[in-house]
């Protein structure tokens, strides 16, 4: 079972959500593999159900699978985490609280774990408090090298950076691109990322020297008739991508 995603140039891999199993495999192909497909845990009424469907998924995919919150949702923290146990995917996302429990329930070290830090509107400061409990408390607020710094304890791979409404805080986001960079740590930028920005927001993780980086695209290249992300957009994605990385 391969645990590893598959980056581009070892630098990007991109994120994308799936509406079903045949499009799970046809974003996969149109990827070329370099993408990890998200199925989110939220869809499920229990972790058994979640369990038995997306192990049908990652045989399909080579297991690239990502194991989703749906829209950050802390309440599903807990429910990703046992659904990971069990399938040992390639890629979980967690809210920041919850990372630990997911690299624990694991129990190996090559699945990329990230943890959810959120803009604050000031750069370099993120905000922590996106657990089930604490994203209903008072903000915590610290600098993004401490947020890291935590991650890292937590056994976490990479910020999940979200929501950034795409561009609206290109500052913060630099910010913490170039704390990723000085702190070898991985970077998923998330949110409001379509065809008409990718470029400008993964030539920014780039440009700071983010080791390897995961950007998030979901709702913009999502048929709305069928729920299903287009192949021909994940194409457009992995060919702005290829044009990019190569530079470097």
């Amino acid at each position: 079972m391969k645990l590893t995603p598959n980056f581009y140039h070892d630098r990007v891999c991109l994120n994308v959500l799936a509406g079903s199993k045949a499009n799970a495999s046809a974003v996969y192909e149109a990827a070329e593999g370099h993408v990890l497909v998200g199925v989110l845990s939220k869809n499920y009424p229990d972790v058994a159900s979640a369990v038995a469907d997306m192990r049908d998924y990652a045989a399909l995919i080579d297991n690239a699978i990502s194991v989703g919150l749906g829209a950050g949702d802390p309440n599903q923290s807990a429910m990703v985490s046992a659904i990971s146990r069990e399938i040992q995917p390639q890629h979980v996302n967690q809210v920041f609280t919850g990372v630990a429990t997911s690299r624990a329930l694991l129990g190996q070290n090559e699945t990329v774990v990230n943890g959810l830090v959120s803009p604050t509107g000031t750069p370099g400061q993120v905000k922590i408090s996106t657990g089930p409990l604490s994203s209903g408390a008072e903000d915590a607020i610290v600098p993004v090298e401490t947020a890291i710094a935590l991650l890292k304890d937590m056994g976490g791979s990479s910020i999940k950076y979200f929501p950034m409404g795409g561009l609206r805080c290109r500052e913060e986001y630099q910010a913490v691109a170039q704390a990723c960079a000085r702190h070898d740590f991985w970077l998923e930028p998330t949110g409001g990322i379509d065809l008409t920005n990718f470029e400008a927001i993964l030539q920014i993780a780039l440009d700071a020297g983010v080791s390897k980086i995961i950007p998030h695209i979901y709702s913009s290249i999502i048929d709305s008739a069928s729920g299903d992300t287009r192949p021909e957009d994940v194409r457009t994605l992995l060919a702005m991508t290829k044009k990019l990385v190569t530079a470097y």
